[in-house]
């Protein structure tokens, strides 16, 4: 029986569309999953993975239409774990935490090799080591995520409690609490605050949390529910953003200059500091080989928490994350 021609056309064109390389085999043409993913700081080029990927085209490829909130990470927390929103960018602390609460979120795929967070202060504070802590006057941007975290675990290996220093919520003002002498100490991410400090003329003394402890850093997590109803979701989501680390990695004048249409004021900033800032928090992403998750580094952070009281009981780690979706 010979088909009528308007059915052997599109007949042709689902076989075109089926053979168009990266797209998902049940994906339906023109068709975009919104995800809204919670950033946990404000707009700055350590993000610049993302916005890669966004501009390159890589979420749109994967059928993925992304907004960027830059929300606190544990509002990202409570949204993945309500299902409210089904990814979130997070410290790797985050996970045994919500999950010794009954939170069930999944971290999916490590963005960062080696945890960033470190304590910062003038030389004349003469930190040497974490014990030197005792008696400083600690900013940082509020007792919660993974500032709060990496400075206890400091203050854990040094055998100190909060009793033993002044703890001050600063919010995201560490550089100029530092440069202002109101905090004797801040608490930042390696690849920021020290390079802009720095580059103000500041002598610095930094204690970076990884040259004590490895733990798991931050990292894409989602929810055991969309794990178990929409495992392809979680597979695009994941896949496009490792090629967005890629990438930058691989391009990064490319990737800074796309940062330009997503951090206010950066046209007007210090671009060589700024780009040292892209370039220092490129050296700890997870690349060898992308998105993997170390087994140690979530046992050290599960007796981490526990020796700090933060986790009441161990947890099972093999549901906490997982490697499925980086392959």
């Amino acid at each position: 029986m010979k088909l009528p021609k308007i059915v052997v056309i599109l007949a042709v064109i689902l076989m075109m569309v089926s053979c168009v390389p990266g797209m998902p085999a049940n994906l339906v043409p023109g068709e975009l999953t919104h995800v809204r993913l919670p950033m946990g700081y404000v707009p700055n080029v350590q993000y610049a993975p993302f916005y890669t990927a966004v501009e390159k085209g890589f979420y749109a490829e994967e059928g993925i239409e992304l907004e960027f909130d830059y929300s606190y990470e544990t509002d990202g927390v409570a949204l993945v774990g309500a299902n409210d929103l089904q990814f979130s960018l997070v410290s790797g602390e985050q996970v045994p935490i919500a999950r010794g609460q009954g939170i069930p979120i999944v971290y999916v795929m490590a963005w960062y090799s080696e945890y960033p967070v470190a304590v910062i202060a003038k030389s004349d504070q003469n930190l040497k080591t974490p014990q030197d802590l005792a008696g400083k006057r600690v900013g940082l941007p509020g007792l919660f995520g993974a500032n709060y975290v990496g400075l206890r675990a400091l203050m854990d290996y040094a055998g100190l409690d909060e009793n033993d220093l002044t703890l001050e919520s600063i919010g995201f003002t560490q550089v100029e609490a530092l440069a202002a002498d109101t905090s004797q100490v801040v608490v930042g991410y390696i690849a920021n605050e020290p390079i802009q400090l720095a580059a103000q003329g500041y002598e610095l003394d930094v204690l970076q949390v990884a040259d004590y402890l490895e733990l798991v850093s931050n990292g894409l997590i989602t929810n055991e529910k969309t794990i178990a109803e929409n495992p392809d979701l979680v597979q695009r989501m994941v896949r496009a953003t490792m090629r967005g680390i890629q990438y930058a990695v691989e391009h990064p004048q490319e990737a800074y200059e796309l940062c330009m249409n997503y951090v206010d004021g950066l046209e007007n900033a210090d671009q060589d500091v700024q780009f040292q800032v892209m370039e220092a928090s490129m050296d700890l992403y997870q690349t060898d080989p992308y998105g993997y998750s170390s087994p140690q580094s979530w046992s050290n952070m599960q007796n981490v928490l526990l020796d700090m009281g933060m986790l009441k009981h161990p947890i099972n780690l093999e549901e906490a994350y997982s490697n499925e979706f980086i392959q």
